[in-house]
């Protein structure tokens, strides 16, 4: 047989291809494979599970503590979800990490709701001169980022809007449109009476109360009915008992849809790594308040947990000049917002969106 002739197959005697199936025995004693594809996701999806818990076995027990306490915390629980072990856990892993990073000794505290009380706050938008402590005062307090480069590195969770002063005047009558008639647009229409120009949040003027301006702060205003609690996809956002609308922030995955939601424009999100120097960190932190947030994630105000559940004030109602912010339990008939309540005129902001604020707004 030459190299270029084909060998003779007699097709009586091919053997079978070892790729064909087998037939399986008739007798009941040797029952054939029953492997599914169920059961072959199930015992791939075990074996991954179990790879991933013994790389985080090794990982635990290596000299990296960065990287053991980065992994505990990506399989942690959510934190209202927790037992009151596995919340010790989270707060020492917390503490060890940030006492590291920033070079003093950082408690984080897991405090939680006090019974008998639901948190209240209440403003004086008629006694406010605009000077903005309230935000300094909040951004030191409460470990936010304060980069001055790229746009987001700087957060500020209050906001004191500067409502501009103006007045009608006559001889703009016939300024309207069209003119003479003003039916479409009035002569008057472009007076900056009470009107917010873009910015106009972030001014820094050298003398308040200015003459031409009115102020009006707003922040988180921890509705009872938040909307920003009923569009979280993962649960990381939630109302406390004693009021405060709070963030788990190891388990935000940063979609936004809360910011979206909110009508208050009360909640900030770390789009770059934020700016915390370690000489301006305070270290007296709350899980679900102050602690140094990550990037991707969303923050806002929370009263001050770190304060208020140890019958502190915020630190923006301290820091107030002229005694414009109040701070108390609206469950207690004699505390300052109670009384305010009875006694004052109040409203709350967007109150026909019905997410009943336990913010208010009174005048004397």
């Amino acid at each position: 047989m030459t190299p270029n002739e084909s060998p003779s197959v007699d097709p009586n005697q091919e053997k079978p291809s070892q790729c064909q199936p087998q037939p399986a025995p008739a007798g009941p004693s040797a029952p054939g494979p029953t492997t599914s594809r169920r059961g072959f996701l199930k015992a791939g999806g075990a074996l991954s599970m179990s790879s991933l818990m013994g790389t985080a076995a090794l990982m635990a027990q290596s000299g990296d503590a960065k990287a053991a306490v980065e992994w505990a915390e990506h399989f942690q629980k959510n934190y209202r979800l927790m037992t009151d072990a596995e919340k010790a856990e989270a707060r020492a892993r917390l503490e060890r990490r940030h006492s590291a990073e920033y070079g003093k000794k950082v408690t984080v505290d897991i405090t939680g709701p006090q019974p008998g009380v639901l948190m209240g706050y209440a403003l004086n938008i008629r006694k406010c001169i605009g000077c903005r402590r309230c935000v300094h005062a909040c951004v030191e307090e409460n470990n936010q980022s304060r980069g001055k480069g790229r746009p987001g590195e700087k957060i500020e969770w209050i906001q004191v809007l500067r409502m501009e002063r103006g007045k009608f005047e006559k001889e703009k009558m016939n300024q309207g449109y069209p003119e003479g008639l003003g039916i479409q647009v009035g002569g008057n229409a472009y007076t900056p009476a009470g009107q917010v120009l873009e910015g106009q949040y972030h001014y820094n003027p050298e003398k308040v109360p200015e003459e031409d301006a009115n102020y009006m702060p707003i922040a988180c205003m921890q509705c009872e009915k938040p909307p920003c609690v009923k569009v979280c996809p993962v649960r990381t956002t939630y109302r406390e008992a004693d009021g405060p609308v709070v963030i788990d922030y190891n388990w935000c995955i940063g979609c936004r849809m809360c910011m979206g939601a909110c009508p208050y424009w009360a909640r900030r999100i770390n789009v770059t790594n934020p700016v915390l120097p370690k000489e301006e960190m305070n270290p007296v932190t709350h899980y679900l308040g102050n602690r140094p947030r990550m990037r991707g994630v969303v923050e806002k105000c929370h009263w001050c947990l770190q304060r208020t559940r140890h019958d502190r004030y915020p630190a923006c109602v301290e820091v107030c000049p002229v005694g414009a912010r109040k701070f108390g339990n609206l469950l207690d008939p004699e505390s300052e917002v109670s009384k305010i309540l009875e006694r004052k005129n109040v409203f709350r902001l967007k109150a026909e969106l019905n997410t009943f604020p336990k913010f208010f707004y009174f005048y004397d």
